[in-house]
């Protein structure tokens, strides 16, 4: 049980300059023991409200030094004050607020939402057990306009879909992956200099010159697994989910136009969808 969709802007002041952190999130528990369900015994139920209060003194106390050292600190707390909790888990994710520039000057106090992905991580720890960290991103929205196609698939009776050598590949990803158990990581240098995000990027679309053409959304998903495993050693195991929009060409005959890929209808459902999980060999044996 827990609290879900702890909502707070966390504002940090150094000087005239400011720093935000918005962020939503949520942390659940089970306790040793199963009484609260089974007897109507409250008496060892930390109560969510409670849950809530801790989450927003935390960061009143700690800041937000990056989402993953947060949710760390709300397991350790958790862990450290109550005896009872077996186990917690803490999902807290970013609104992707970005500082306003004029003329390439930062500015000391605005910003700007850019919905260029959320970023988010996941921390979960068993009592006498490692501190597993996760982090990721999600509702990126990707668009390559050539450079992809679909052919030489299995056919049978059912099948009505033509082959493509020419399309567009759109779709929103969905990347989550593992630091294994914990370490003294610095993860917001990890995100940015590492730039994980450019890498999926960067998978995804190509050189900026040319492009590089994928043979299938599962094609695409696998070369983002294995850029990030080969720029980013910290990362064990990758998860992508990339759910796909279809556009279809607009017919335009009746109006007296030919459509030559230029107006193009997008297919909101149903929709297809792709996932793979890759890891490194060691960490599986392991």
């Amino acid at each position: 049980y827990g609290k879900n969709t702890i909502k707070f802007l966390r504002l940090h002041r150094e000087g005239k300059k400011h720093f935000v952190k918005e962020v939503e999130v949520c942390t659940h528990l089970r306790l040793t023991s199963p009484q609260e369900y089974l007897e109507g015994n409250n008496s060892l139920v930390i109560p969510t409200d409670t849950i809530k209060n801790i989450v927003l003194v935390l960061a009143k106390k700690n800041g937000i030094p990056s989402l993953e050292q947060f949710a760390i600190d709300i397991c350790n707390h958790f862990m450290t004050t109550f005896c009872q909790v077996a186990y917690v888990k803490t999902y807290v994710q970013e609104v992707p607020w970005q500082r306003l520039h004029e003329n390439g000057v930062p500015h000391i106090h605005s910003f700007i939402c850019v919905p260029d992905g959320i970023r988010f991580c996941e921390a979960e720890q068993c009592r006498n057990g490692p501190l597993v960290i996760f982090a990721g991103i999600k509702d990126l929205k990707l668009m390559k306009t050539t450079q992809s196609g679909f052919e030489g698939f299995y056919k049978n009776e059912h099948t009505t879909l033509p082959e493509r050598h020419d399309r567009i590949l759109c779709g929103e990803l969905f990347c989550k992956w593992s630091y294994g158990e914990c370490k003294d990581f610095d993860f917001d240098c990890i995100w940015y200099m590492n730039k994980i995000r450019e890498c999926i990027l960067e998978a995804f679309s190509g050189p900026p010159d040319c492009g590089e053409y994928s043979s299938s959304y599962q094609k695409t998903v696998n070369c983002i697994q294995m850029l990030v495993l080969s720029k980013v050693s910290q990362v064990q195991v990758i998860e992508v989910v990339l759910n796909n929009t279809f556009y279809n060409v607009l017919d335009m005959k009746n109006l007296g136009l030919t459509n030559d890929k230029e107006v193009l209808i997008p297919v909101e459902a149903p929709y297809g969808s792709c996932a793979c999980t890759l890891g490194r060999k060691k960490f599986f044996e392991a």
